[in-house]
């Protein structure tokens, strides 16, 4: 397999083809990128990977199966030097938090496509990190409050339906400590009440909605 070596050789990750199809008339426009390949989930991705070991990856993170953070975290354990920007809807600290942890490099949000696509995968190509200012702001400004474990397995529950008594039985915990996790996550997360905490959880990207 042969490529101009000045090109940046770039791999698309997302489950709209619509999307795909307008990334690939972005980067193709350009003389220095190529889109080599496409994928609409983290399993495809990893195989794409293996097989075009591309510059730059571009990966979304709610994706059917294996989701983006979990695409990531393989891809870069099997190759270390793997340069991957999420491309995203996503806005929560949460999201952006896990996914840095991963191994991305950049994170950039779908609605700035047209703005910071093009520039973000040059920067990241040459080494650099590329998050947003108004991401890495809400970076630190949440980064005491972050939620532990059990109480992001609490909040799940809650956002299941499940009463403290339920929530207890599930975890095998006494119903105190559900009570007492409750009001952590409440005050951790400034809600008014468990409906509360469940929608704002689910903004910063504590818990997700599952698709099949």
């Amino acid at each position: 397999m042969t490529s101009d070596p000045k090109l940046i050789r770039i791999l698309t990750v997302d489950d709209h083809p619509v999307l795909r199809q307008g990334i690939a008339a972005l980067v193709n426009a350009e003389s220095d990128m190529k889109l080599v390949a496409e994928a609409s989930n983290g399993l495809e991705a990893i195989e794409k990977f293996r097989f075009h070991r591309p510059d730059i990856t571009l990966m979304d993170l709610q994706m059917p199966g294996l989701n983006g953070i979990e695409a990531i975290t393989r891809i870069v354990n099997e190759f270390q030097d793997a340069r991957i920007i999420v491309l995203t809807t996503y806005t929560g600290d949460v999201h952006v938090s896990r996914a840095l942890k991963a191994g991305a490099r950049g994170y950039i949000l779908k609605r700035q496509l047209h703005s910071e696509l093009l520039d973000g995968i040059r920067a990241v190509y040459s080494g650099q990190k590329r998050i947003p200012s108004e991401i890495a702001a809400d970076l630190v400004e949440h980064a005491k409050d972050e939620l532990t474990p059990r109480e992001v397995d609490v909040l799940r529950l809650i956002a299941a339906g499940n009463a403290n008594k339920q929530i207890a039985d599930r975890l095998s915990i006494g119903e105190a400590s559900v009570k007492s996790h409750v009001a952590n996550i409440l005050s951790k997360l400034g809600a008014n009440d468990r409906t509360h905490a469940v929608t704002i959880g689910l903004r910063r990207g504590f818990i997700e909605v599952e698709l099949p």
